[in-house]
């Protein structure tokens, strides 16, 4: 795909696109950078991301050495034609300090301040950062340290308790163990790097609407 394809797109006085990358499934803003025309074709053609690199005056694949690349999911620009908005699936932190994010740092009087609402897609925020940034105190990040057949195993577990809720222990524990059960499936996508979005996506192929 060439982008003259897109004649609407305008670049700046260096030939260059601020770039705004995001997570699809939490929404975090991950990183600004910046393309040009040859990053854009490159990023439209393998559905990953490649950036210019200012300092270097070279182009580069995001998490080529790393491994942390990016799959793009969605891309817009915006009212002016001259910044684009990429939403991404991340294999691994953006940031090359290793926070998932490049904007972790705050003003002392403005400091980040946690959502009110709480969602799966909030938990699954929260399993990934216990991932990326292991604590002895979490036991997410211990039960991911121990491996993935342990979360295969608490998984089975959760989803025998869920049965037996179900049969005989009312609403209340079947609500209790549903819970157990949906974070522990959650740590597992987080395990294998999936998400709550490619559930999602599958359902939506699955979908047949009645007529």
């Amino acid at each position: 795909m060439n982008v003259t394809n897109f004649p609407n797109i305008h670049y700046n006085a260096d030939g260059l696109l601020p770039v705004i990358v995001q997570d699809h499934t939490t929404g975090q803003v991950l990183m600004l950078a910046y393309m040009n025309q040859e990053a854009l074709e490159r990023s439209l053609q393998t559905g990953q991301t490649w950036f210019w690199s200012r300092s270097r005056s070279e182009l580069w694949h995001k998490g080529e050495t790393s491994g942390n690349i990016q799959e793009i999911t969605s891309i817009a620009y915006d009212c002016d034609s001259d910044a684009l908005l990429v939403k991404v699936k991340p294999a691994g932190p953006a940031c090359h300090t290793g926070e998932t994010s490049c904007f972790y740092r705050f003003f002392p009087q403005y400091p980040d301040q946690p959502s009110q609402e709480f969602s799966l897609e909030t938990l699954y925020e929260i399993i990934c950062d216990r991932r990326d940034h292991p604590s002895e105190q979490s036991y997410t990040s211990r039960l991911l340290a121990e491996g993935e057949d342990e979360v295969i195993k608490k998984v089975g577990e959760e989803a025998a308790e869920v049965i037996l809720a179900a049969a005989r222990q009312g609403n209340r524990r079947l609500i209790e163990e549903t819970a157990d059960l949906t974070y522990h499936a959650l740590v597992l996508l987080a395990a294998r790097r999936l998400s709550p979005a490619d559930i999602l996506e599958e359902l939506a192929k699955r979908h047949k609407p009645v007529k």
